[in-house]
């Protein structure tokens, strides 16, 4: 078992609010509700989506920021806020209460909230190729808005053979002309994609991929089980993704029809009372400044869910500023998501 941290939380205090996930989303959110006097804990496991990269973009004022740079930045800026504390720790169970919710830390300890963002993310899928972690996150990349334009005019492979692959080797036509798609082995799109795609002029190899070939973290290109070579400055992928997280469905929260992102309405609530999500978790585009904006509108919603209901119950006449509401205080409900 994991060794308790120092804490600021009193013993048997009732948060306003539980943040699981200490990336873009679950700071962005607990920034505002820490400003709100809310009083916020973030519960973080340490591993981003975007650890393996060098860097990120498109992101205003932060282009080019290291994942692990963005994030000791946005840490350490939350550290003046006495109502906002952040463990590095996991959370691996949640109970629902009477108007409130238990999370259970992989320390043991019990921490009861309000209110609870799941912002947890998503894990990728990796194509299994020898040497494939070699180059992730440094010349091998999923997203061409965070990379193509380091990509730029170089030669480039997508690896995949479902039409997500093909729609991706056409996308990055915007930023290369040189393009192969590496299906490794048969292709499952039908006959009217494959036609447009060689109509736009991307290339097809169907011989299985045997290893990634380069030296340090720069790919130099594609090595083929018959031996052939292609030589290939950045290859990129659409990779399969599941939940981080298991606390969603534990939770009972519904998921998306057509993907296993949580359902969740405009105001970043869930279809279970008192449960947000937001980032990488709920929404489609997936770039560090969405999931800081969608951490921040969860925010908001929080706050607002919080004043209906200490409004409802005077617990605004009850608690001085930065307190936590007394726990014979409700938890507010969510407008329900169909």
């Amino acid at each position: 078992m994991v060794a308790p941290q120092p804490s600021r939380l009193s013993d048997g205090e009732v948060l306003d609010a539980i943040v699981i996930g200490g990336g873009p989303a679950g700071l962005s959110a607990a920034l505002v509700l820490g400003r709100c006097l809310r009083r916020v804990l973030v519960c973080d496991a340490g591993h981003p989506r975007n650890e393996p990269a060098r860097i990120f973009n498109g992101f205003l004022s932060r282009d080019g920021s290291s994942p692990a740079e963005f994030l000791q930045i946005c840490r350490d800026q939350l550290r003046r806020y006495e109502t906002i504390e952040f463990r590095k720790v996991k959370v691996v169970d949640v109970e629902r209460g009477d108007c409130r919710f238990t999370a259970i830390l992989e320390t043991g300890e019990r921490v009861v909230g309000r209110t609870l963002l799941l912002a947890t993310g998503l894990v990728d899928e990796l194509p299994q190729i020898e040497n494939f972690r070699q180059f992730y996150g440094s010349t091998v990349h999923n997203c061409p808005y965070c990379d193509g334009w380091e990509c730029r005019g170089q030669p480039i492979a997508v690896t995949g053979c479902n039409q997500e692959s093909l729609d991706l080797a056409i996308e990055l036509l915007l930023w290369s002309k040189d393009l192969v798609l590496c299906t490794n082995g048969a292709l499952a799109v039908d006959r009217k994609a494959v036609e447009t795609a060689k109509r736009l002029g991307i290339r097809f190899i169907e011989t299985p991929i045997a290893l990634l070939e380069g030296a340090g973290d720069t790919l130099e290109g594609v090595r083929f089980t018959d031996g052939s070579f292609l030589p290939r400055s950045a290859l990129f992928f659409s990779p399969g993704q599941y939940q981080r997280s298991h606390l969603a469905e534990q939770l009972g929260c519904k998921f998306c029809e057509d993907s296993n992102l949580i359902q969740c309405g405009e105001n970043a609530a869930t279809n279970i009372p008192g449960v947000y999500a937001a980032g990488n978790a709920s929404r489609g585009v997936q770039l560090v400044i969405a999931a800081a904006a969608e951490g921040m509108q969860a925010a908001f919603a929080i706050n607002s869910a919080l004043l209906d209901a200490d409004a409802a119950s005077n617990a605004l006449l009850d608690r001085e500023p930065g307190q936590p509401t007394p726990p014979d205080r409700s938890t507010p409900g969510n407008e329900a998501v169909n």
